[in-house]
């Protein structure tokens, strides 16, 4: 299970399909929220993963603060800030070469994946 300031950080390079136009959340040719959240989530998602937990997201609450173009290096972190049974909260930002583009805060639930999965017929 996840311990307080356990942290994780992925990265990548913001390519066409992470924009807002073709994630359809704006027009312009830049790093989409979307995107940007979930690189977050991502971040979180793996950090637990890696200690061998399964879990679902359950809330975001995040602002997207600054633009940055396709071509940018972008990296998000996860830094787990409490933990209650299977309740698991995050502190979560992401970062471009200049600095900060965003952050927030987030939540996963820890889940036994195959029992998840029957009960919504799977």
């Amino acid at each position: 299970m996840a311990n307080i300031n356990d942290k994780y950080r992925v990265e990548i390079t913001v390519s066409d399909k992470d924009t807002a136009i073709a994630h359809g959340s704006g027009g312009l040719e830049v790093f989409a929220t979307p995107a940007m959240i979930a690189l977050m989530e991502n971040a979180a998602f793996t950090l637990l993963k890696n200690e061998g937990a399964d879990s679902v997201g359950t809330e975001m609450n995040v602002k997207h603060t600054r633009a940055c173009l396709a071509g940018a290096k972008v990296y998000a972190t996860a830094t787990v800030t409490g933990c209650s049974g299977n309740w698991v909260n995050f502190e979560v930002a992401a970062f471009d070469e200049k600095g900060e583009i965003g952050n927030g805060t987030h939540t996963r639930y820890i889940i036994d994946a195959i029992k998840f999965m029957a009960k919504l017929g799977k």
